[in-house]
């Protein structure tokens, strides 16, 4: 069911946002390998974030994964944790300062490169492995976005993420 353009909830859902930061980003090259935090990542609008181990197997959909970093902190309370690193969830970059579930089917920059969000990330059963016990559902409604590259870029930590004007 789509929305009414005219109606107030679709101009709510336009209403000016406030821009977040990139605060961490990391790469696995290989399956299983432990994620590896760079200070620059190439985005490709065909093979999606270059030296990722899931570039260009995910027919887009899954380019890029997006966590917020006050999401990290929620993850640890629900363990008992004091902290929980980035690289323990494997999301491809780490937010801070902007609500991911606002971009929900927008198109969003990021650095600059231009991406859509195109669903959650949800936790999988590595996360127990990870985490330990509850790993997997302490990560439940906070696992962050997929995204698509529509148009490549590169990124690093203290750049924007900003919802696209022509969302």
């Amino acid at each position: 069911m789509a929305l009414d353009p005219a109606s107030p909830l679709a101009r709510l859902f336009d209403a000016p946002m406030r821009p977040g930061r990139v605060v961490w980003i990391g790469l696995r090259p290989l399956r299983r390998a432990p994620q590896q935090g760079v200070e620059e990542a190439t985005l490709d609008s065909e093979q999606g974030l270059i030296g990722d181990h899931y570039s260009s197997r995910t027919g887009g959909a899954r380019h890029v994964t997006l966590i917020r970093a006050e999401h990290l902190t929620a993850i640890a309370a629900h363990l008992g944790l004091d902290v929980v690193a980035p690289e323990q969830l494997r999301r491809n970059i780490v937010v801070s300062g902007i609500n991911l579930a606002a971009l929900k089917a927008r198109r969003f920059t990021l650095g600059s490169a231009v991406l859509e969000a195109t669903g959650e990330c949800h936790p999988c059963s590595r996360m127990e492995e990870i985490l330990g016990t509850g790993g997997y559902n302490a990560v439940r409604g906070h696992g962050g976005i997929t995204a698509r590259v529509i148009m490549g870029g590169t990124v690093r930590p203290g750049d924007g993420i900003v919802r696209a004007a022509f969302a």
